[in-house]
């Protein structure tokens, strides 16, 4: 089974255990200090992207929501039909080609196969996306990567993440989210990362 079917069929099973139903509140305290409501903004893998959905209702113009799977974006153009449809990207994030001055990190990292090829093209994908001094900002799971795991979201921890993203980012921030939800609470680390100069 590709990607894109993998996750369609996860939403029209309602297998979406992540979807927590509103923005998470790590994020959400993240958006309400940002200021420059023309920043040029990427949610990959953003399912039902109620991130996406907070910034355009506080104004943010430049918001580019994707997942690889229609179902969710279908679902987001209903409930915000005043929503940008050419800021509804129904694409492979791998593949995928812009240039943005802030990406979102929720979950996305911890939902494809944790294989090393996977994780280092994560890292320089978003490098070569973002824009220089751009920054990657999100939460990544902090539970334990079992192996022969078959369940997605897969795990990791600090350590781990670390060796991954040093060496593209000026880490600011990483450390375990303080505001996450109760049935999260300890599983979260929150992190901002500016990509470095070449």
């Amino acid at each position: 089974m590709n990607e894109e079917h993998y996750w369609t069929q996860r939403y029209q099973d309602g297998s979406t255990g992540w979807d927590i139903g509103y923005p998470s509140k790590p994020l959400k305290t993240y958006i309400d200090q940002l200021e420059d409501k023309n920043l040029r903004i990427l949610i990959p893998g953003a399912g039902n992207a109620y991130e996406a959905a907070y910034l355009f209702e506080q104004g943010f113009t430049q918001v580019f929501v994707m997942d690889i799977s229609k179902t969710p974006l279908e679902s987001f153009q209903k409930r915000y039909p005043n929503f940008p449809k050419n800021q509804l990207l129904q694409e492979d994030f791998f593949t995928h080609e812009g240039s943005y001055d802030l990406i979102f990190e929720q979950t996305f990292f911890c939902s494809f196969l944790p294989t090393e090829s996977n994780r280092l093209n994560y890292v320089n994908k978003m490098s070569q996306l973002l824009k220089p001094g751009g920054k990657l900002v999100g939460l990544w799971f902090d539970i334990p990567l079992l192996e022969g795991q078959q369940n997605r979201p897969f795990g990791g921890n600090k350590e781990l993440y670390l060796s991954y993203l040093k060496p593209c980012f000026e880490v600011k921030f990483f450390d375990r989210a303080e505001n996450s939800i109760a049935e999260r609470m300890g599983q979260e680390l929150f992190g901002i990362f500016q990509k470095l100069n070449e």
